[in-house]
Order: C-alpha cells, then structure tokens, then sequence
C-alpha cells in the first residue's frame, strides 16, 4: 500500500494445493475505486470470498515503543524500555569493538577501511554482515546516530544489523520504520483492518530485504536488482526474479498473471510479499530474537538457503 486514499494498490492470493504440493497464484486483486464499488470495499469482498487467513504487508503493523509508553520519560539516550536499552548497549559494544582495534592495530585497520571503501563492478555487497568488523562507514554512523525510540522500532536494530550495506550499497535507500509509510497509509489500514474478519492474521514484510535474501541465496545476480528500476530493463529483470521464486517454492502462474506482475511495479511488489508468506508456512523464515518485542512474531523475513 503506498500513497493516497485514492491511489491503487495490489494484492496476490497464493493457495496451497496439498494433493500436488504446490502452490499457486490464484488470484491478483487491484485495488482502486471504480464505478460501482469503492477500491476499500473490493478489498473486503475479495477477502471474504476467497476465504483469506494470513495477509503478509508492506507498511509497520505496530509503533516506536514511545507511542503507548506511560513511563516518566528521562529521554531517549536513557530509556529503560528493556528492548530499547538492550539495543543502546549492543550499538556501544560494536562501536567499542570498532574502536579497540583502531587503537590495538592503527596501519591495520587503515588498511582495512580503504579496502573496505574500494569500489568496483561486481563488488559483493550483500554477504558480509554489518555487524562483522570491519565496520562500514555509513553502517558507524548509523549506529551513532542510535535508535530513536518515537521514530524507530526495535525490529529496525535487526535489520540495520543484517542488512544496512545491501539496502544502501543496492538500493540507495536505509531503513527506517516510518521513513516511507506516510500517517495516511497507516490509518487507512487502520479503518479497513476494523471491517476485516476477526481471524485475519497480519503479518509485515519488506521487499528490499526479500530481494536480499533471493541474491544470498544464489537465486538472482546483482545485477539484475539494479535493472529492476531501469525503465528498459525492468520488466525483465522482474520476471527473472518471479521465475527464480516460481521454481525455489514450487509456484505455479498462469500466463496472463505474469504478464501482469511483470508490466506492473506494484504488483510485482505484493507478489513478493505473498511469497514470503510461502516461506512463512513452510518454516523457512530467519529467526528473529524475541527481546524485540512483537515483531519477533510477525515480521518474516523469508529464508531461501535450506
């Protein structure tokens, strides 16, 4: 879901046949308002008809820990939240850690930096975790700058961890919960989750990370991330990444569904968070430390590698 009240969004229905094992793209719903019926209310039908039980979005499904906290607040480099403090202490371990060895090895660790600084075609970006030193420039900075508990969640430390440098180096973008989610998107799904079936589980995704996790697990080449916003090269660098998932999960679609997912950027987008939600059901999803908080339950970050 991105923009207006108005602005068209895509859904993708993926069902599980178990006499075939195997999954299909059974419905690709776009929402917008039409004629006779309102984009919301196409929504609700679609759910109800097709008997919908697990949603996997694009957009935060829960709120920086300030939001509903009711502690006398002593500031944000002090808060005693427990997730909010574990994170504090573990961006001052690995900025210590950075800073020993500057200091046990200085030659050493200027020689590191500027390799690390080394740009070239074909530079591998997306397996070396953040966290691993040696610490990357912009990943420093980041932690200095700390998570701010009235902007930032928990789950985004996690992701900062795992991925900044892949989402910065492919992607130009970081993360950061509410960076890209406006106030409306948020309340629009508030409204439309009230008249939603009370046994819809929800879960959140993020596509960037998804395509990061299909280049670690050989599936994609890098090179075919960065044609996907190319406006030649776009479409077929999106049916390379649906057809290398059509195989990973046993997925099957139909011709004219492709043609859809791979003409339309949104829906290319919701198709990939219905296929986390594949990884979801099978089990094969990264485990996320549970001192986060909620999201340790619901945010799915697939994984490919068996």
């Amino acid at each position: 879901m991105k923009g207006g009240r108005k602005d068209n969004f895509y859904f993708c229905l993926l069902e599980h046949f178990e006499s075939e094992n195997r999954w299909f793209l059974r419905s690709i719903l776009q929402v917008r308002d039409e004629e006779n019926i309102e984009g919301d209310d196409a929504l609700r039908e679609w759910i109800s008809n097709y008997n919908i039980r697990e949603m996997v979005v694009d957009f935060p499904l829960s709120s920086p820990p300030c939001i509903n906290c009711t502690l006398e607040c002593p500031g944000s480099n002090k808060c005693p939240v427990p997730a909010v403090a574990t994170i504090r202490q573990k961006t001052e371990k690995l900025l210590q850690e950075d800073q020993d060895r500057l200091e046990k090895n200085p030659k050493q660790y200027e020689y590191d930096r500027n390799n690390d600084d080394l740009f070239f075609h074909g530079k591998d970006y997306v397996s070396k975790s953040p966290t691993h030193h040696l610490l990357s420039r912009s990943f420093k900075r980041r932690l200095k700058r700390g998570l701010i508990p009235y902007w930032n969640r928990p789950i985004d430390f996690i992701i900062w961890s795992n991925y900044y440098d892949a989402l910065l180096k492919l992607f130009n973008q970081s993360y950061d919960s509410f960076g890209n989610t406006g106030l409306v998107i948020i309340s629009r799904f508030s409204y439309l989750k009230r008249h939603f079936p009370k046994n819809l589980a929800f879960y959140e995704g993020h596509t960037l990370i998804i395509l990061i996790e299909m280049m670690r697990a050989g599936m994609i080449k890098q090179a075919e991330i960065k044609d996907l916003t190319d406006i030649e090269l776009g479409r077929t660098a999106r049916q390379t990444v649906i057809k290398a998932l059509e195989k990973k999960l046993n997925l099957f679609i139909y011709e004219n569904d492709l043609d859809l997912l791979v003409r339309h950027p949104r829906a290319f987008e919701s198709f990939l968070m219905a296929a986390s939600g594949i990884c979801l059901r099978s089990t094969q999803v990264r485990k996320i430390p549970q001192w986060i908080g909620p999201e340790s339950g619901y945010f799915v970050i697939p994984k490919f590698v068996n």
